[in-house]
């Protein structure tokens, strides 16, 4: 998956912007422009994403050493068409610049960064859905995004702190890359390849690049012990006022499915967890169409 700059950059609300198209795969070409917009934080240049559609906004949190086209086939879909979303990249990934400081990097600090863009992009009121590390810092941020429509989780088993990781995560060979600060070539496929049901083959080069593009600052700061705690996510899970989809792929090689039935869930969106067939880590990739049915269902019924 590439992006395609069709025009120079031009200023929108005083930040630089411009106009890109996503390739989904290199079989399928179909392009549809998307706003790209650099916003100044306290993080650094942050890439923000915007399709033209209307609505309640949608903001998108993607995973651990990926990017905003992790969610190429939302905002390159009738999905993007429809609906306004916002895929952003997380500093030290994609299209963002590298943080100063380590400190930027963390569930904590990316849970205050989704706060931070909410309020200056002006949808605190939005639906908020994070993939995985993404996930977590959705889960971070709740509790000051007390107009948010609703939130959703997906590869996200929310973490108790101090984490207790019995029973939530399968072994996997793929698992230390996750903190490494440094990936080989040859091991960013192997641990990309961990995202996906196995045999799954319909894998774009841009998962790998976005691998070898992030930081590695950004991964050890994963485990670094003096990085700022996130928050009980259980706790947070438990306490929702808003309402929270999780959607789960049936065949995931990292987390273990029935660890949700253990949690206390009092706004879950229709009162389970929404299974999605021949998917592993990924289903927004894996299993797009029926992903997005369901995102748009679950939006539908919160705004």
């Amino acid at each position: 998956m590439l992006w395609f700059s069709t025009g120079k950059a031009i200023s929108l609300n005083g930040h630089r912007s411009a106009r890109h198209c996503f390739v989904p795969c290199s079989r399928v070409i179909l392009l549809k422009s998307v706003t790209t917009t650099i916003v100044k934080c306290a993080s650094g240049d942050i890439a923000v994403h915007q399709t033209s559609g209307k609505g309640i906004p949608v903001m998108l949190v993607h995973g651990n050493s990926a990017s905003s086209r992790a969610f190429a086939r939302q905002l390159n879909s009738p999905l993007g068409e429809k609906r306004r979303l916002i895929a952003i990249d997380l500093p030290g990934h994609g299209q963002s610049t590298n943080a100063s400081d380590p400190n930027h990097y963390g569930i904590a600090a990316y849970g205050r960064l989704i706060i931070e863009l909410a309020k200056r992009l002006g949808v605190e009121n939005g639906v908020f859905v994070g993939w995985s590390l993404g996930g977590h810092a959705v889960l971070e941020a709740t509790s000051d995004l007390p107009q948010a429509t609703g939130f959703g989780i997906f590869g996200t088993p929310p973490l108790a702190f101090p984490p207790i990781l019995d029973g939530v995560f399968f072994a996997h060979p793929a698992m230390p890359y996750t903190f490494a600060p440094v990936i080989s070539p040859d091991e960013a496929p192997l641990y990309v390849a961990a995202s996906f049901k196995n045999g799954f083959t319909d894998i774009a080069p841009a998962f790998v690049e976005d691998v070898l593009r992030t930081d590695g600052r950004a991964r050890a700061q994963l485990r670094n012990p003096n990085a700022a705690p996130f928050r009980d996510e259980v706790k947070v899970a438990a306490s929702l006022k808003q309402p929270l989809a999780i959607f789960h792929g049936v065949d995931e090689q990292l987390i273990d499915g029935s660890y949700f039935a253990k949690l206390t869930l009092p706004t879950l969106w229709r009162g389970t967890v929404q299974m999605i067939e021949d998917a592993g880590h990924a289903p927004q990739w894996e299993q797009a169409a029926r992903f997005n049915a369901l995102l748009d269902q679950f939006v539908s019924d919160v705004e």
